[in-house]
């Protein structure tokens, strides 16, 4: 391979490792699929790579999208860990908002994920205005410390009320706790999230001491399994908010890499619909267990402050808002006691998989029904686990718990999977564009993972979408995302303050101070950026409400002023609600600094065709499709092999080594200047 510098990026999802490589030396990109290894993923990372890569020393970077502190979190297998908290406040994390995990009856129940004989108290106390009402006894909490250790806790989180308005108490608990602490797993809520609001803090900081130990030792395995091939360049981590940070600050703050993967997913969609001249797209992400859903308007991602993973347990750091449903390809179908049909949220996952794999599961998923229909080709199963696909014993899935229950032909029954499922991703693109005030008729749907592609159509007429734009490469679209995703910081200060009372110019002087700070930390990754931006927000409201308008804000060269803050406040309300409200005072409640820098620009040309061809010439036979209740004689097609320019009438399978593209009766697709496949009615 000589001195070819590689850019790599992974994504390990719950089914498959997708590696997408760019030989920066050629400008020539490959792709590959393998199947993940469970209980070690940082073997079927490696894997994917050799398989593409034979000189590991030629890498120059590898950027991980990965589901490690996801899984741990969904499937509570992180760390034992202890909380260190004021006097009082030990049952925090487990009263929560109040909320519970079914909207109507009386009785719930939850389990925090740190037991209640783990969560330990101290004397101490700093009131709401930063005021230290008691100081800390060091002593007291080295003993409280020694006790979690002897009780087998492996990592620990520091927590003291109203801690964000002055961190001194819990800074001094934490450099105690570290004296005797056996491992560097000691997390402290002001360090993860100095802002206001308890429940949030801790939940978020206890997550990140939850997860330390799981996403450290994950990291270090992969690094030495790196290094014993000879690899001497950079890895970098995505992070939840679409940016990617250094393999040691992701061991410091593992928590932001909760949803890693399904966030470089939709970096990538929004790279590729803006190189081909897309502003708006809902991106639609379908693996082997999960259909993630987000929304891209006039090229800019929706970030949410906040999200819960699982029921009681908030992640508060900016992340990529992604509405994820249980209808993958793995996806489970039954027909329940009152005999309606189900998809989900049950998976099979990658073992056993489908039916059609033949290994051990007799129940039939969204991946079975698709090759009963003829839509999936049984001699080209994607990821290269199987060499064919059971058709026989998709049928016999389907029949036993589906068509026979039903009085259905098998066909149909497994016409009516899809369907189920489909209402089910069509719901999901509802929440995040009619419900958020968008009109779905002026975005395009952008489906990627392996099973994306394959339900476009039914997606463009249930949800009336304009359009669809399938990329180049589908299934390893997140892939794509961890390649082309810039290097992002962001840092947040509770203010608390009414705007007309604040020193704003000492308030500005601050924040370019930590600015400043963070910037450092970027530059300390050792990337080549092509440039490093700052970006200044505040939460800000009006007095007596409860939920904030983001502000973005210019930082004025002559200093920050109250009349420029007001006037970004009014502007970003206004746009937000149509309207001011006189007279009432605004609350400026945190800021947030947030540094970017900019890896080198992905040529999306890079994915284009290189020998094309005619669409007649890439037409590999034809087969019998199940389509709207009848079976269609149906053109099969190698997709990747399409010159630019070319159409496809449906119905028509374009089939590719990472997913197969179905495009319906009565649509059309075209291939575009980059490789992407865009669908459109026939009549448009």
């Amino acid at each position: 391979m000589g001195d070819a510098a590689y850019v790599i990026g992974v994504d390990v999802g719950g089914t498959f490792t997708d590696v997408f490589v760019h030989d920066e030396k050629s400008g020539t990109v490959s792709t590959v699929k393998v199947p993940s290894t469970r209980g070690d993923q940082s073997k079927g990372f490696i894997e994917g790579i050799s398989s593409k890569v034979d000189d590991f020393a030629s890498i120059r970077t590898v950027i991980h999208g990965t589901t490690v502190g996801t899984n741990a979190l969904l499937e509570r297998k992180g760390a034992r860990t202890g909380i260190i908290t004021t006097e009082g406040f030990r049952d925090v994390l487990e009263m929560r908002r109040r909320d519970r995990p079914t909207t109507w009856g009386l009785r719930s129940h939850f389990e925090p994920v740190v037991a209640r004989r783990d969560r330990l108290e101290v004397s101490e106390r700093v009131l709401a205005d930063g005021t230290v009402l008691q100081a800390v006894d060091a002593e007291e909490v080295r003993g409280q410390a020694s006790a979690l250790i002897e009780a087998g806790c492996d990592s620990v989180c520091v927590f003291f009320i109203n801690g964000y308005a002055n961190a001194a108490n819990e800074q001094q608990a934490v450099e105690a706790v570290r004296s005797v602490w056996p491992t560097a797993y000691v997390t402290a809520a002001t360090e993860i999230l100095p802002e206001i609001r308890e429940f949030e803090r801790l939940s978020t900081a206890t997550l990140n001491a939850y997860l330390q130990p799981v996403v450290s030792s994950y990291l270090d395995r992969l690094q030495d399994g790196l290094r014993q091939r000879d690899f001497a360049g950079d890895i970098l981590i995505v992070q939840s908010n679409g940016g990617v940070m250094s393999v040691d600050t992701a061991k410091s703050y593992p928590v932001r890499t909760a949803l890693s993967g399904p966030a470089a997913g939709v970096i990538a969609a929004k790279a590729i619909a803006e190189a081909a001249g897309f502003d708006n797209i809902i991106t639609c992400d379908m693996g082997g267990t999960s259909f993630d859903v987000s929304l891209v308007a006039e090229n800019e991602a929706a970030l949410a402050p906040q999200t819960a993973i699982d029921f009681g347990m908030v992640v508060r750091t900016p992340m990529i808002e992604i509405t994820t449903i249980g209808a993958g390809g793995g996806s489970i179908a039954t027909v329940d006691v009152s005999g309606l049909l189900q998809v989900g949220p049950e998976s099979a996952g990658s073992d056993p998989g489908p039916a059609c794999y033949g290994l051990g599961n007799d129940r039939p998923t969204v991946t079975d029904a698709n090759l009963v229909l003829g839509r999936i080709n049984p001699d080209r199963p994607i990821g290269g686990k199987l060499d064919r696909l059971d058709v026989e014993a998709a049928r016999q899935a389907i029949a036993t718990h589906v068509s026979d229950p039903l009085g259905l032909s098998v066909e149909e029954a497994a016409e009516a999977i899809l369907r189920v499922a489909n209402a089910k991703m069509a719901g999901a693109i509802r929440l995040v564009s009619i419900e958020k005030g968008h009109d779905p008729a002026k975005f395009a749907a952008m489906p990627f993972g392996g099973g994306g592609a394959l339900h476009t159509g039914a997606l463009i007429k249930e949800v009336g979408l304009a359009s669809a734009l399938v990329p180049r490469f589908p299934g390893v679209t997140s892939a794509l995302g961890c390649v082309v995703a810039d290097m992002r910081h962001d840092r947040v200060q509770t203010v608390n303050a009414m705007l007309d009372r604040l020193d704003a110019a000492a308030l500005g002087r601050e924040m370019l101070a930590v600015a400043e700070t963070t910037e450092q930390l970027v530059r300390r990754a050792g990337i080549a950026f092509e440039r490093i931006d700052r970006l200044y927000e505040f939460d800000m409201l009006y007095m007596g409400q409860t939920h904030t308008v983001v502000v973005s804000i210019d930082m004025p060269e002559t200093g920050l002023t109250t009349e420029a803050m007001s006037a970004a406040f009014d502007a970003a309300y206004k746009e937000a609600y149509g309207r001011l409200l006189d007279d009432i005072a605004v609350r400026v409640m945190n800021y947030r600094v947030i540094v970017i820098g900019r890896r080198p620009h992905f040529d999306m040309s890079a994915l284009a065709p290189q020998d094309g061809k005619p669409a007649a010439d890439c037409r590999i036979g034809t087969r019998r499709v199940y389509v709207d209740g009848a079976f269609h004689e149906t053109a099969i097609y190698e997709r990747l092999s399409l010159a630019v320019g070319e159409t496809v009438a449906g119905p028509a399978i374009l089939e590719q080594p990472d997913t197969t593209i179905l495009i319906d009766p009565g649509l059309a697709g075209r291939v575009d200047e980059f490789g992407n496949m865009i669908i459109t009615s026939r009549d448009s």
